[in-house]
């Protein structure tokens, strides 16, 4: 005889058994089916609805005593009704966002555009022939990320498919779309251009709940978003770059002001890499803020974004330094410098830059700026600046009172920040021999190697100079600091060397980086064919190719008295002389 099951017993099986009382059981989550599951789940909506219409249909006949028949016509009624409504909310939800897609293609402007901000043909015709090349190098990697990887931030141009492994993460924030928007517009790919444009109107959209670098954000995002607009006078540039610095604002929010490096989106909620001596930030992202801020707050008419990045400078101007040098790393809470590690390449290099270039985009008026950089680069060049066995001119790097030999990719860009700053300074001839000494130096980086780039970094060790020897030093991933020297000696000297060597750049890329969605990076410079990384940087659109175009161009087409260029080579307006730099 079989044991009775109590009424608590039933009760606890009903309770326990949940929803698998009346929808089939299926596997657990890691071996089910994404079909069955989905099978379950439309399974349950049909019993839910069905329940639902049972308890009309009892409400209707038994508590309001409405015969069946009429029930069943009310029911109808009230359905078409109901369906009615949900048609008519359908329709007018398709219409804003039709009437928002048209309303995002309208373009409303501020002005017309400024000064070089297009044109620059040469005359020479030998000359006209690479910068059309470079032309259509901008034209392959575009079309390139267009095909298959349109909307992500980067994409892989062997493999054709999005990139997700990017600075920005998974996020389709499309940065390559913003960091190529003045490259297209100076080139005069207007088609093209116009596709950018319209994306970003229509897209471009912050607010996810993602995790982004401050210092990355600001120079491609709202640098490039910034430059759009001074070359267009387009209104939605200048909305969507303040959108953006506001998502950044929270990152300040420290004892010293002194922003952390990463921001959510979502929550505003901050801090710094794990990894950055003790929670430190970093020199050269808490020092490349100023110049994107600065202009924002006089295109908005909003102080606010100036204010953060000029605590920032009185706050470091006010520091003690090591030696006079700036270490590389700086706690927000405590105001303390971290670790003892200065330089000019990786953790340092844009903090320098920007001191001359605020002094410069400020029509020379910012006399804190210049100083600050005169003080700093007089420690560099006394501690810093070294000649090897062979006479090439380098820059080390200074770790706890000894050098490390060793100069990265990143620190070659200090050739034109060098030149740039010569005008101005106690010694320009000087200064003008230093910059060209160091573009030198990084073009030697390039001839010493077997596929004419150089690698991410190269030391100066025993019988070894300007050349890799790490195996995690050797791959070169599309970037622009020495072609960026040499565009700016060419300006400054007009030496024909320059160009002739950013034409062997150009082919050095077409044989070694060009594939069929683009261009990729390489893994190890020192190899006759190397392995090719599958990645087709934003800042090859926005920096690289720029500057390969621009040094074969007439100096009329972005001229320096009247646009300074960030950090990501995005041109924005010297103020006082150009139109563009005053709030409209």
């Amino acid at each position: 005889m079989q044991d009775r099951v109590s009424v608590d017993d039933m009760r606890k099986r009903l309770r326990d058994a949940g929803d698998e009382l009346f929808y089939p059981k299926v596997q657990e989550a890691a071996d089910a089916l994404p079909g069955k599951l989905y099978d379950k789940n439309k399974l349950k909506d049909k019993i839910e609805k069905e329940w639902v219409k049972d308890k009309v249909d009892e409400a209707l006949v038994k508590k309001m005593n409405i015969p069946p028949k009429d029930a069943e016509m009310l029911k109808d009624s009230i359905k078409q009704d109901k369906e009615s409504v949900l048609q008519k909310q359908k329709e007018e939800e398709l219409q804003r966002k039709a009437e928002e897609l048209e309303k995002a293609k309208l373009i409303s402007k501020d002005h017309e555009g400024h000064p070089g901000s297009r044109g620059g043909e040469p005359s020479d015709p030998f000359v006209k022939t690479k910068r059309d090349k470079v032309k259509e190098m901008m034209l392959h990697a575009w079309n390139g990320y267009v095909k298959y990887g349109w909307g992500a931030n980067e994409h892989r141009s062997i493999s054709l498919r999005p990139h997700s492994g990017s600075v920005f993460g998974a996020a389709s924030l499309g940065a390559s779309i913003v960091d190529s928007l003045d490259t297209l517009y100076i080139m005069e790919l207007d088609e093209e251009y116009k596709k950018a444009r319209d994306w970003v109107a229509q897209h471009l959209n912050f607010d996810v709940s993602s995790d982004l670098s401050v210092f990355e954000t600001n120079i491609r995002f709202v640098g490039g978003l910034l430059s759009a607009y001074a070359l267009t006078g387009d209104q939605m540039f200048k909305k969507k770059a303040k959108v953006i610095g506001d998502k950044l604002l929270p990152a300040f929010n420290t004892p010293t002001g002194l922003p952390y490096a990463i921001v959510n989106l979502k929550s505003g909620s901050s801090r710094n890499y794990g990894w950055a001596s003790g929670g430190s930030s970093i020199l050269s992202e808490i020092g490349t803020l100023h110049l994107e801020f600065d202009y924002l707050s006089t295109v908005t008419n909003d102080p606010v974004y100036r204010e953060k990045v000029m605590k920032i400078r009185d706050f470091l101007q006010q520091m003690d330094k090591p030696n006079g040098l700036y270490p590389n790393y700086i706690n927000p809470r405590s105001g303390r410098w971290g670790q003892q590690h200065v330089s000019l390449g990786a953790l340092g290099d844009s903090f320098y830059e920007y001191l001359i270039k605020e002094w410069l985009m400020s029509n020379k008026k910012d006399t804190t700026a210049r100083q600050m950089y005169d003080e700093a680069m007089k420690a560099v060049y006394e501690k810093m600046v070294q000649t090897s066995k062979s006479g090439l001119v380098y820059i080390a790097e200074y770790k706890s009172g000894r050098l490390e030999h060793k100069m990265d990719h990143l620190a070659c860009f200090t050739a034109g920040m060098i030149g740039i700053g010569a005008e101005g300074s106690d010694n320009k001839e000087k200064y003008l021999k230093l910059g060209e000494d160091i573009a030198h130096t990084c073009h030697e980086s390039y001839v010493r190697s077997a596929t004419g780039l150089g690698p991410e970094s190269f030391r100066f060790e025993g019988m070894t100079e300007a050349k890799a020897v790490r195996q995690n030093e050797k791959y070169y991933i599309l970037r622009p600091e020495v072609v960026e020297g040499w565009f700016y000696m060419w300006r400054l000297t007009k030496k024909q060397k320059y160009r002739d060597w950013a034409w062997e750049m150009v082919q050095a890329l077409e044989k070694n980086c060009r594939v069929v969605g683009g261009y990729t990076g390489i893994k190890d410079v020192y190899q006759t064919h190397p392995l090719q990384d599958d990645v087709q940087q934003s800042f090859f659109l926005a920096e690289t190719l720029k500057y390969l175009y621009l040094i074969f161009s007439e100096d009329d087409l972005l001229p320096f008295d009247k646009w300074v260029f960030n950090t990501e080579a995005h041109p924005l307006p010297v103020s006082g002389v150009n139109p563009a730099a005053s709030a409209e």
